[in-house]
Order: C-alpha cells, then sequence, then structure tokens
C-alpha cells in the first residue's frame, strides 16, 4: 500500500519537473548589460521608440540595456556589427523592418528578414513636411513644382532605403516626378536640415517631424498614406490620396531585432515578455499618440507576416529605381 502512494508520489513530481522545464528554460536572467545597436542618430525615429521601448524591458529582464547609436550605409553598419556578434543574447539592434529586409537587395548586409526574431512596437507613417517659407501649402502644390522644375525641388531624408526615401521613392513612381536627394545620417538631422533652410521639404516620419509641426517650424502637406493622420497638440494632416486617388502605402514597422542563432531562451524570455507586458504598455502607448504613430506590439510568425507588404514594396522600388544591385526575387521577395 505505502510502496502503491510512493510510486504514485514519484510518479507526480516526475510530471510535474518535466512540465515545468520548459518553463525554467524561459527564464534567461542576463548577467551583464545588453547592447542595443541603434543603426541611425540620436533622436530619429529608431532612437526614440527604441529608448522607450528598453527602459519597459530593463524593467522586466532586471538588466542594464545600453543604447548605441552606430549610425551609417542606412542603417547597414549597425545592423551588421549586431549580425556578426557573438550569438550570446547581448547584442540586439533595432529600426524598420522594411529597412532589414531589403539590405540583402542593396548589397549592403547579406542578411534577410528571415535571419531575424521581430519584436515590433509601433508603425510608423511618412509626411510630406516643407520649410513654411517654401511656396507649398499643399500636395498638389508640391507635386505641380516638382513637374515644373524636374530634378530641383530638394528633399532630405536619412538616406538610400530610409522611410523618407522609401516614401519619397514610392511618390516618384507613381508620379513620375522627380527630385534632388539630400541625404543626411538619420531622421532627426533630415528634419532639422529643412527647418534650417537646408532643404525644401522632408518625407521622414511622422514621430520625428511631430515637435516641428507643432512649433510651426515645418508644414506638413500629407501622410504618405490612404489614411489621414491625427498629430496630438496639431490635428489632422490629409492622406495624400486626397490628391492622388488610389494611393496607398503598406504599414512601416519599427521593432527590436534579434538575430537568429542566440540560445532560445534568450528569445523565450523576450516573447512572453512582448507578449505579457510590452502588449499593455502604458509608455508606449503615450509615446505612439503624442508623436503621430500606431501602436502595434506583435512578434513571431505574426511579425513576420506583418512587415512583407512593406519589405516587398520597398525592395521592388528600390530595384525599379535603379537603387539596388540585387533583383528581391533572386533572395525571396517575389514581385507585390
Amino acid at each position: 500500500m505505502h510502496k502503491r502512494h510512493f510510486l504514485k508520489a514519484v510518479s507526480v513530481a516526475a510530471a510535474a519537473l518535466a512540465l515545468s522545464a520548459p518553463a525554467l528554460a524561459q527564464q534567461w536572467k542576463p548577467t551583464r548589460p545588453i547592447n542595443l545597436i541603434v543603426p541611425w542618430a540620436a533622436g530619429g525615429s529608431t532612437d526614440q521608440v527604441t529608448r522607450v521601448t528598453a527602459a519597459e524591458l530593463e524593467k522586466a529582464l532586471g538588466q542594464t540595456i545600453v543604447i548605441v547609436n552606430q549610425p551609417g550605409a542606412s542603417g547597414a553598419i549597425g545592423t551588421k556589427s549586431a549580425l556578426d556578434a557573438a550569438k550570446d543574447g547581448y547584442t540586439w539592434t533595432a529600426g524598420a523592418a522594411q529597412d532589414l529586409g531589403t539590405y540583402q537587395t542593396l548589397g549592403s548586409v547579406n542578411t534577410s528578414i528571415k535571419d531575424w526574431h521581430l519584436f515590433l512596437n509601433v508603425a510608423n507613417i511618412q509626411v510630406i513636411g516643407v520649410n513654411p517659407k517654401t511656396p507649398y501649402n499643399n500636395a498638389k502644390e508640391f507635386l505641380d513644382a516638382m513637374k515644373a522644375k524636374p530634378g530641383q525641388v530638394s528633399v532630405a531624408t536619412a538616406g538610400v532605403t530610409s522611410a523618407g526615401h522609401n516614401a519619397m521613392e514610392l511618390i516618384s513612381k507613381v508620379t513620375g516626378v522627380k527630385y534632388k536627394h539630400v541625404t543626411y545620417d538619420g531622421g532627426n538631422p533630415a528634419v532639422v536640415a529643412v527647418v534650417a533652410g537646408e532643404a525644401d521639404a522632408t518625407t521622414q516620419l511622422a514621430v520625428e517631424q511631430a515637435d516641428m509641426i507643432r512649433g510651426k517650424r515645418l508644414r506638413p502637406l500629407a501622410a504618405v498614406s490612404d489614411k489621414a493622420l491625427e498629430l496630438e497638440g496639431y490635428g489632422t494632416i490629409p492622406p495624400l490620396s486626397q490628391t492622388l486617388p488610389g494611393f496607398t502605402a503598406p504599414a512601416n514597422y519599427f521593432g527590436i531585432f534579434i538575430p537568429k542563432g542566440v540560445p532560445d531562451d534568450v528569445v523565450k524570455t523576450v516573447e512572453r515578455i512582448w507578449n505579457e507586458q510590452i502588449t499593455k504598455s502604458d509608455a508606449l502607448k503615450k509615446y505612439a499618440a503624442s508623436r503621430g504613430a500606431l501602436f502595434a506590439p506583435q512578434s513571431g510568425d505574426a511579425a513576420q507576416k506583418a512587415v512583407f507588404p512593406a519589405i516587398q514594396a520597398n525592395a521592388w522600388v528600390l530595384f525599379e529605381g535603379g537603387k539596388a544591385k540585387v533583383s528581391p526575387d533572386t533572395v525571396g521577395i517575389p514581385k507585390p
């Protein structure tokens, strides 16, 4: 009798251990600071949202996350540093998934979106913003000027494959306009350049232009979207589709990216934090509302599926515009 009870107890204990083993394996406890490489200049869209997200993750992990700004080559330099780092889980990167997914097409970093674990936080919208001293009061006047003076209206962006450049290339493809591309090391420097009068316009993200728009240092002409954009403290920015009927652009998701090959418990732990805490983060919700972004946390397969339309659009616009070295369909990106 006693023997049966003993065997039953052993069996229950073994089952409990078997069930708890995977859970324990998902409890990664980093023992030193994590380096999070922002491959753009400080103050830009990636830098802003990554610092908010890192603060949330620090509380959950109980460890410091060091933001390392490593700009250059349209984000390729910092991204390659994260890709080449030891696969121990202590080096991550961040940015726009559509950039990460097109470096291979550009020939700058030999990596595809499937080489990374994606942890998305927000979706960003590009805005056509101009210096208030320019004569452009709406998107039609801006596009008409480009048609009248091909290659003379200057547009500041964070460089090839940046959100601003992607937006302007898409506008150029749809309308046939030619523009003068002026590049900077990040979205914030590009916006500041337009405020200073170095360039006529920028098509960087709303989150990067928000303060200057609210301060009347930039005039927003249109959201590069088929939906109007509400910006706290300013009001409604009309969609470009109001000027170009039928115009649409895929959502531009941002997030934190961890290279595949790191220990499984690192990935499982961050996934759990994302699902249980980041999806409810008041700090990220407040950031998105105040900067003109969309709160959109996702991870895993859902994140991979969500980002692919923008990668397809970006890769093919760059390739057909002569900016990419590798045909997207040869690296698994079919034409949309």
